[in-house]
């Protein structure tokens, strides 16, 4: 019966595990995903070379409304860390930046993602969430751990709520675009990027570092350079034309700017001078590796480029044309060039041209002296010799520098003042949440604008200083928003869609919203002295030492009388007071007699008759006096000159 039975069981196994297959699979082919990875190179007119990676995963998921947690399980190409991560805390979109350095904007137009030194982090939350506070202070702490970075040092004294400046960048329905409620706004001009950053973001990728573009990744040449930054962005976006589904894009950025006449002094540039490595292959999970050089500026040859691209395009917006070498990894022939290895080589060693000056760019900086008020001023280009610019203005600053609103001016550099079209205000307080200020302003046509207000600085509390007090705090970048009518200045143009493909070859917009970050400032702060308690304690620990000491060894140690004679009649502290305290003592019968009978004429006469005797001393041993005053000198050793008489005179002193 058991083998009978057997077969039936195996097969109702069998049918049980085609049916979890049935149910399991319909889920696992609804979750495909794409992925593409792309590498910008840009060689600036001020012999700087920009290069910017961008990794692009597309799941075609919805992680809106209530079946976001039960759509995102099946990880494939998306990272599973970030993929938890955003549906235990109900992220709509999410926009991180880690960056080390200042972009120059005057020398280097417009970047493909612009940030500000240090971190920069703004998230928007889904319409579910209720307590979105407690939202935000976890989601700080997971990505904290999850990119090593100090975001777990971001509380509500650098938390704010923009309510212009930030909008969503993906799909968003109706109000909730508008509904700043589920917005949070933090940043920490502070935060030092380094390679413990890049590690755990480039475990992000498919590919990791293996293969593919990623395997360009050398820390120690990426941070050796004047501008670097990691980004993390994702958001929603349409599926389809019609936009009746939508999608979940991450894109993984990663930009530096180098500057080769300083490395090697010529202005050739390669990947293997400056990555240290060369290209072996595209990502296997890749559906697109790409490879764009633009070599616009090469009109009169100034570089070669080699090898020999895949492809060159052209391409124009709005009258601005701009050429690109493409090197298509899934054709590249690996094998006959034994790796890619893109090298830019000028005619002459260093080959600058002035650069182009964007439209509009803007520079910050301090105003005033002392310790107890002071100000800030922003200087906003508007180069354009025709139009008005309409821009948003944006002030973040820390609640120990007191903003006064009334301090607020705008005007331009002839004096003109200029009224803003709509002013957004909200008051800090005291460790508990900082100024936020929201400004529209128009900019006149080549004009330059002045934004200056006065502060006041706080006095902290001596536990609030930082390790290095002296140094100053910062304040973290002002944040400029707007859109242009030209693409001339932009390095890729933005496009709704992601990628670069799509903003290199794709835009067709007559509109390209731009926003752009300025200096962080550091000021100082009323600083007390804190050398002052490490000497009082130096001090006051000496003096206690000393007082102590000799305290403690009189009220604890124990003196009593000690016979010397019988302690050591003959050690070495004898021996050293006979040869060094007192003098050589000779008897009376060492001492020559002259003829005459006279003495030497350097020792005193004595009388005979009598005998030397010191009535104050005996003299313990032969060659020493007697310490002991009420004994008179009886040693037998001893005998006076005369043999016959003894000398009684107890008023002379013995002789020496």
């Amino acid at each position: 019966n058991s083998n009978m039975a057997a077969p039936g069981a195996k097969g109702s196994l069998l049918f049980a595990f085609f049916c979890l297959l049935c149910n399991v699979l319909p889920s696992v082919v609804s979750t495909n995903d794409e992925y593409s990875e792309e590498l910008l190179i840009v060689p600036f007119r001020s012999g700087h070379v920009y290069s910017h990676f961008e990794f692009t995963t597309l799941w075609h998921v919805d992680v809106a409304g209530g079946e976001g947690r039960e759509n995102l399980q099946h990880f494939r190409l998306f990272p599973r860390a970030l993929g938890q991560v955003i549906t235990e805390y109900r992220v709509q979109e999410m926009h991180l930046a880690l960056t080390q350095g200042l972009w120059q904007q005057d020398k280097w137009s417009y970047p493909v993602s612009s940030a500000p030194p240090g971190a920069e982090l703004w998230v928007w939350f889904q319409r579910e969430v209720q307590d979105v506070d407690q939202a935000w202070f976890g989601l700080t702490n997971a990505l904290s751990g999850l990119f090593c970075a100090s975001l777990n040092f971001i509380d509500s004294t650098s938390t704010a709520i923009s309510n212009l400046s930030f909008r969503p960048q993906g799909l968003a329905e109706g109000l909730f675009s508008t509904n700043t409620s589920h917005l949070r706004y933090a940043t920490l001009p502070r935060e030092n990027v380094c390679t413990e950053n890049l590690t755990p973001w480039k475990k992000l990728l498919p590919c990791s570092t293996k293969t593919g573009l990623a395997a360009l990744f050398n820390a120690g040449q990426l941070y050796n350079t004047q501008y670097s930054s990691l980004g993390i962005h994702l958001r929603p976006v349409c599926r389809t034309d019609s936009c009746t589904e939508a999608s979940l894009e991450l894109r993984q950025t990663l930009s530096a700017v180098a500057d080769p006449p300083a490395m090697n002094g010529k202005q050739d540039w390669s990947m293997k001078r400056y990555f240290s490595r060369s290209l072996a292959g595209p990502c296997p999970m890749a559906a697109s590796s790409r490879v764009y050089v633009d070599i616009t500026g090469n009109k009169t040859s100034k570089f070669t480029l080699k090898p020999e691209p895949t492809e060159i395009k052209a391409t124009s917006h709005q009258g601005y044309h701009r050429k690109l070498a493409v090197y298509d990894l899934r054709t590249f022939p690996f094998r006959k060039e034994r790796g890619l290895n893109v090298d830019m080589k000028w005619k002459k060693e260093v080959a600058y041209d002035k650069p182009f000056t964007p439209l509009l760019y803007a520079h910050r900086f301090v105003t005033g002296y002392g310790q107890e008020h002071g100000g800030i001023m922003s200087l906003l280009y508007n180069r354009h010799p025709h139009l008005e610019q309409q821009i948003i203005y944006m002030e973040l600053v820390p609640w120990f520098t007191r903003m006064f609103l009334h301090t607020l001016k705008v005007e331009t550099t002839e004096g003109n003042p200029i009224r803003p079209l709509l002013t957004r205000y909200t008051p800090g307080r005291d460790r508990q949440n900082p100024y936020l200020l929201e400004i529209v302003l128009t900019l006149p046509p080549d004009s330059t604008t002045r934004v200056s207000f006065s502060f006041e600085r706080a006095f902290l509390k001596w536990t609030e200083y930082p390790p290095d007090a002296n140094h100053g705090f910062y304040i973290s970048s002002a944040v400029l928003t707007t859109v242009l009518r030209q693409a001339d200045n932009f390095t890729v143009p933005p496009s709704t869609r992601g990628g670069l493909q799509a903003g290199l070859f794709g835009s067709s917009s007559a509109e390209f919203p731009l926003r752009l970050h300025t200096e962080t400032l550091l000021i100082s702060l009323p600083t007390p002295d804190f050398s002052m308690p490490y000497n009082v304690i130096c001090l006051t620990c000496t003096v206690i030492a000393i007082a102590f000491g000799s305290l403690h060894n009189l009220t604890t140690r124990r003196f009593q009388y000690t016979d010397l004679k019988k302690a050591n009649p003959g050690g070495l502290r004898a021996r050293l007071a006979r040869l060094f305290g007192r003098g050589k003592q000779t008897t009376a019968e060492d001492e020559p007699v002259q003829e005459g009978g006279t003495q030497d004429p350097g020792e005193e006469n004595e009388d005979p008759g009598e005998e030397s005797e010191d009535p104050g001393e005996e003299s313990e041993e032969p060659g020493e006096e007697s310490e002991d005053p009420g004994e008179e000198s009886e040693d037998p050793g001893e005998e006076s000159e005369d043999p016959g008489e003894e000398s009684e005179d107890p008023g002379e002193e013995s002789e020496d």
